[in-house]
């Protein structure tokens, strides 16, 4: 039976509007109910919470809570990245949901680029990402699952390739794993052109796929799911929704 792995990048439950003028309000529920139908054994997901002007960071998170109160059969993990005094009121958080009991979690700090922009008027700092992990036990196997939100350098005029720390972090974490089977999924933020992609694979995690964009803002792929060779790719596809500005990677997967 092929383990099924999504990643969704929820942007705090935002729902899609075609038109910039509209600001549909907060929907986790509905967030919810495209999940319940992809079959996920494991959903890696990005931009959970809200953030605010000023840092603030609610607890408990209260978007996390609302997924755990309507996914029963899932174990779950959480965490809020650093904060950041000038943070953009945009989407944060991690969150990792599994069928499977989940153990021996970790998170790794992806501290922020020194650039500095302008955003409504206010001169602002990028925030510090996070990496965060967690083991689990499918079908009698061990299984290593990281999910990633990186820095959007391409939003402020910059590339990843200039500024690889975030990503570099990232693959010094792949390189430790070895033989264990493992999967890094998530919002990459990786602008065409730019070498994450390549850089994983020469850490040994492949990506799914890097043709189809998954982002309704730009006909960019920000969202990946890599693995590693103790796993055999099976197939993925990329399921459309309007609950977010991303769509979802599903992938399946068998171990070798």
């Amino acid at each position: 039976m092929p383990l099924r792995i999504v990643t969704f990048n929820m942007q705090n439950g935002q729902p899609w509007s075609d038109d910039p003028l509209l600001s549909p309000a907060l929907d986790v529920d509905g967030s919810v109910a495209f999940l319940s139908g992809l079959n996920a054994d494991i959903i890696c997901l990005q931009e959970v919470e809200q953030g605010y002007d000023g840092g603030m960071q609610i607890h408990p998170p209260p978007h996390h809570t609302r997924l755990k109160e309507l996914m029963p059969n899932y174990d779950s993990v959480f965490s809020y990245p650093c904060k950041n005094d000038t943070e953009l009121p945009f989407g944060l958080g991690l969150a990792i949901f599994s069928r499977t009991p989940l153990t021996e979690f970790r998170k790794v700090d992806l501290p922020a680029s020194g650039l500095e922009f302008e955003f409504a008027g206010k001169k602002r700092r990028p925030s510090s990402r996070l990496l965060i992990e967690v083991s689990t036990i499918c079908a009698g196997r061990r299984l290593k699952i990281l999910n990633t939100h990186l820095q959007a350098f391409f939003m402020i005029g910059a590339s990843s390739d200039d500024h690889p720390q975030q990503r570099d972090i990232v693959e010094a974490r792949l390189r430790t794993i070895g033989a264990e089977p493992a999967i890094l999924a998530g919002d990459m933020n990786s602008a065409p052109g730019e070498s994450l992609v390549s850089q994983f694979k020469k850490a040994g995690f492949s990506a799914v796929q890097n043709a189809e964009p998954t982002w309704r803002r730009m006909p960019y792929v920000m969202d990946h799911i890599f693995y590693n060779n103790p796993l055999r790719f099976v197939a993925q596809h990329i399921e459309k929704t309007s609950v977010s500005d991303h769509h979802a990677v599903v992938a399946d997967f068998e171990f070798v």
